[in-house]
């Protein structure tokens, strides 16, 4: 593994949790967990996605208010310290990243320029 399991961190917010909870029940999603990866492209240079997936033997699993979040070992390098969190504003609604390895993000808060 390329990163530590002892030392890598993902913090969820509660809001966060129950929104993913909601929509793992709508979609029938019950036992899987909410995977965080990085992606190429973007109008930054990567990409989070989010998706409900299986755990995999390599993944870094944490676990907050009853929701996994599963990264891979590739993704934790620029993830790691991150915070995931649900937003409602007038521009709309959505999950948002608040990653302390970024030094570029755009207006959508959708891509990142890791540091």
């Amino acid at each position: 593994m390329l990163h530590s399991p002892e030392t890598f961190k993902i913090s969820i917010t509660e809001k966060a949790a129950e929104k993913i909870k909601a929509a793992m029940e709508k979609q029938g999603k019950n036992e899987a967990g909410l995977r965080l990866s990085v992606l190429g492209g973007g109008c930054s240079g990567f990409q989070y996605g989010l998706a409900f997936d299986e755990k995999n033997e390599e993944d870094h699993v944490v676990e907050a208010y009853g929701v996994k979040v599963l990264v891979d070992d590739q993704s934790a390098q620029y993830v790691d310290g991150s915070e995931i969190d649900y937003v409602e504003s007038v521009m709309g609604e959505g999950f948002m990243v608040n990653n302390p390895n970024a030094v570029e993000t755009c207006g959508c808060g959708h891509s990142f320029k890791p540091k």
